[in-house]
């Protein structure tokens, strides 16, 4: 991966806009997670296990704390999945995270289905072409 990998995209619940801005670089991704506008929210940093080491990632919120338990189940779950640092934002106007969770974490699995695809396309890009891919 030479440069970051950014992903775009949104889902429209019950009238309301959620949004999601994906970064990705070769050892972290972020997730910016919003209602109805691209702001930033309650920010949480988590690392995840260390190599051969099981257990759960760890986590901090670092601005913030009025969404922190959907950011740090997120960014926890993230960094296992990832193998990397995972950074989430989530700002809310006017759900609550009990609600809008389950949402936000539908949104999350939409962009990681997409990353999942455009790593298998690049994959086959570079069969065709004859030359090693990096995913």
């Amino acid at each position: 991966m030479s440069r970051a990998r950014i992903i775009k995209d949104e889902i429209v619940e019950e009238n309301v806009k959620f949004l999601v801005i994906f970064i990705e670089t070769k050892n972290s991704c972020i997730f910016m997670l919003s209602q109805n506008e691209d702001r930033l929210g309650t920010l949480v940093a988590a690392i995840p296990p260390g190599k051969g080491l099981i257990g759960p990632s760890t986590s901090s919120v670092l601005l913030g704390g009025k969404n922190a338990t959907i950011a740090r189940i997120i960014a926890e779950k993230m960094a296992s999945k990832t193998s990397k640092v995972s950074l989430v934002s989530v700002y809310l106007e006017t759900l609550d995270e009990s609600v809008a969770g389950p949402i936000l974490v539908r949104l999350v699995e939409k962009v990681m289905g997409k990353r999942a695809e455009e790593s298998e396309a690049r994959l086959e890009s570079g069969k065709v072409k004859g030359e090693e891919v990096k995913t």
